[in-house]
């Protein structure tokens, strides 16, 4: 007979050997370079261009600046939607780009045509500033920052010259966002009265501002041996300079800034406040870069933290409130135990029924191979470790048994007819080699079109696709090279004999006779199959019409999100009066560890709250009925 391609790894064992210790060895190799996410790589990114027109109505904004700009951004090429809002000075348009569409390719685009119509806006108006987040829209680790001797200012400031540039340097942190901080900024506020009575308007007042305060470079003098550089002090650096500033001088009357306003060193920007535990905080939220590894960065930033907390000055305390990497690595635990579990269960479903050790355990050595093996493809592929990639592994524990299951059958089979092991094998392997390609091809060209498919669910489901199906094509190559070799090794006619086989063959004969008699009898009666299937069938069809459907099913991640929007006329003080009751209310709930609430964001009428909740085995309260409640009472909340 001619030599066939299993024919090699049976007479040559090491052969076969060799090439599964590969296998192994090459994925085991691959897994320590895998990154880990929670989800497949996904580049969502959002543009935000906000732009800045001091004391113009939201009317005015949206008019001159708002409108032309949206209309410029929209011809840009790569954008999704575009979404905008217009408040009083301030006007905020995001261009949230198509999904996995080159992140720098959409922000020059947009560039571009923010440059295009720069020039028709106010003259007033500064420059537009363009902003690219790329990947979750929810920060993966928040820190809360508050002090007993310092304002929302100071600790603003000190989070900008000391914590902020520390975390920025670590590896795979794309931002430390400070959130509800308040920068430091010299406020001026103007009396109309005392204008009007001597004579001065707005312009006046600005004018001398930007006349006696500003930054210049004055040059160097040089000698025959030295050279100086010339630095002249030309900017106000404290509240007595600016309430001393001359504003007029007219007949020898001096009209000082102190005369005709209110000079104060206060915050850039009131519109927006912070609370933690219902305490004012000042928040920084950690974005990780799309490329890096959630866990790592996360156990990087816990790393620096208590470094940076011995640096905290007296009274300034800080705590790590949300630490979104818990959830990632709470799921991939639970995966990895559930991959164990299946495994068991597999590995006892074909002791049951092929009966002898040595038989079940040709295929079982299937498992890792194909488990291990397959991580070094997800790496070749550019593909990491997450819930996709795990789900496939854990479907494909079931299917990668199949193909040497088949293997040891055929082979068994021959040596029941009396043929010695390594004849058996040569000749099972070889009627057999062309069913395990089908098989093999016919289940990876299954899941394999699921990543072929466009938007969310394409670039979702694409890595569990690929890897379902590089699992199984690498299972069947296993049964055609190591299968063969270790049944001609491990199986004999006294496995044929065992006790606990014979028993076994014997309740699988019973079965089969009881099988063919009820089918034989269901044959008698077509009509009444026949029936039964069509019902059967059109039960299938409404059910499949009428149920739910979603992307993904809801997770426990472990925190709730409440968004308070307030009427577009509301300030600071409105949305805290009506925010305060939130605090209430989550003291009312055990289950919620920590909260916090950012007043004025994402614009000056709106607040965001978040309420993480205890770890999951600390509490019996679900994320769904805490949701639920939480609801409940906040739709009491009048005026927002």
């Amino acid at each position: 007979m001619k030599t066939r391609f299993t024919d090699i790894f049976i007479q040559r064992p090491v052969l076969a050997s060799v090439l599964s210790l590969l296998i192994f060895l090459v994925g085991l190799n691959s897994i320590s370079h895998l990154e880990v996410r929670q989800y497949p790589k996904m580049e969502n990114t959002v543009v935000t261009v906000t732009t800045t027109y001091a004391g113009a109505s939201a009317d005015v904004i949206r008019g001159f600046i708002t409108t032309p700009l949206q209309q410029s951004i929209a011809s840009a090429e790569g954008i999704d939607y575009i979404t905008s809002t217009s408040v009083q000075g301030k006007s905020i348009i995001s261009a949230y780009i198509r999904l996995n569409y080159d992140p720098q390719k959409a922000l020059t685009n947009i560039m571009s045509k923010v440059e295009e119509v720069t020039a028709q806006l106010p003259k007033q108006t500064q420059q537009p500033v363009i902003q690219k987040s790329t990947g979750a829209s929810v920060d993966l680790m928040y820190m809360a920052f508050n002090s007993s001797h310092m304002n929302n200012q100071q600790i603003n400031d000190y989070l900008t010259r000391v914590v902020q540039p520390r975390l920025e340097t670590l590896p795979g942190v794309a931002k430390a966002e400070i959130l509800g901080g308040q920068k430091f900024a010299m406020r001026i506020w103007l009396k109309p009265r005392r204008l009007a009575a001597l004579g001065l308007t707005v312009p006046d007042v600005l004018g001398a501002l930007q006349a006696n305060n500003f930054q210049t470079a004055a040059g160097a003098t040089k000698g025959k041996y030295v050279a100086y550089d010339i630095n002249i002090d030309t900017d106000a650096h404290d509240v007595d300079a600016f309430r001393n500033m001359v504003v007029k001088n007219e007949d020898g009357a001096v009209i000082r800034l102190k005369d005709v306003a209110d000079v104060k060193l206060g915050a850039e920007s009131y519109d927006f406040s912070v609370t933690f535990g219902g305490k004012s905080s000042v928040f920084m939220g950690v974005t990780v870069n799309p490329e890096a590894n959630p866990l790592t960065v996360a156990a990087e930033v816990r790393a620096e933290f208590p470094k940076l907390a011995a640096l905290f000055p007296p009274g300034f305390t800080g705590h790590i409130v949300y630490d979104g990497s818990n959830y990632i690595r709470d799921s991939i635990k639970e995966v990895a135990r559930t991959i164990f579990e299946a495994t068991i269960i597999v590995i006892m479903v074909i002791f049951l029924f092929l009966g002898a050790f040595r038989a079940v355990l040709i295929p079982v050595v299937t498992i890792p191979l194909s488990m291990v093996g397959v991580c070094s493809l997800i790496l070749a592929m550019g593909y990491s470790i997450n819930l996709m990639t795990l789900l496939a592994i854990v479907l494909a524990i079931g299917l990668v048994v199949d193909d040497a299951i088949v293997v040891v059958e055929n082979i068994y089979r021959h040596l029941e007819d009396g043929m010695s092991p390594l004849s058996a094998a040569l000749q099972g392997a070889r009627e057999i080699m062309m069913p395990i390609i089908a098989m093999t091809i016919t289940l990876a060209a299954v899941y394999a079109p699921i990543a072929f498919m466009t938007g969310v669910t394409g670039s979702l489901f694409k890595e569990f696709a690929f890897t379902l199906a590089m699992t199984v094509i690498l299972s069947g190559f296993i049964a055609l090279t190591l299968s063969p070799m270790m049944a001609s090794k491990m199986l004999n006619q006294k496995v044929m004999y065992n006790r606990f086989v014979v028993v076994i063959d014997k309740v699988f004969a019973r079965l089969k006779r009881f099988y063919e008699r009820r089918l034989t009898s269901v044959l008698n009666y077509r009509p009444v199959t026949i029936v039964f299937a069509v019902i059967i069938i059109l039960s299938c069809i409404f059910m499949g019409m009428t149920s739910q459907t979603e992307l993904a099913p809801q997770e426990d991640q472990g925190f709730l999100l409440t968004v308070v929007n307030a009427p577009s006329y509301a300030n600071l003080h409105f949305l805290e009066r009506y925010t305060k009751q939130l605090n209430k209310i989550y003291q009312t709930f055990p289950a919620l560890q920590y909260y916090f609430i950012i007043n004025g964001m994402p614009n000056a009428s709106a607040a965001i709250s978040m309420a993480i909740m205890q770890p999951w085995d600390k509490r019996k309260l679900s994320q769904d009925k805490a949701q639920q409640m939480l609801q409940q009472r906040e739709n009491g909340i009048a005026g927002v």
